[in-house]
């Protein structure tokens, strides 16, 4: 394409969104967000963020953080147990 100075131009040059119809099975037309492979109706940058800013959060003990930490801990506590029992032996 072409570019005279039109600023519409960027956008017929953009890659497409690469989401399909239910329907029709047709590919959408529509320029991909930059860094995405759909385009902004199809979910790009969409969603909440992680944290307390996410409307979801209750209490923050299904975190990423607390899940790593608890299974940081069990392993520990498993360790534990198995030191536990090659003394005993």
């Amino acid at each position: 394409m072409k570019s005279d100075g039109n600023p519409v131009s960027k956008a017929h040059a953009a890659p497409r969104c690469t989401a399909k119809s239910k329907r029709t099975g047709e590919r959408c037309k529509g320029p991909a967000v930059k860094g995405w492979t759909v385009c902004r109706f199809h979910g790009a940058r969409g969603g909440h963020g992680p944290g307390k800013a996410n409307p979801a959060y209750k209490h923050g003990m299904r975190t990423r953080e607390w899940e790593e930490m608890r299974k940081a801990i069990n392993d520990l506590v498993r360790m534990k147990k198995d030191i536990e029992e090659l003394i005993s032996e």
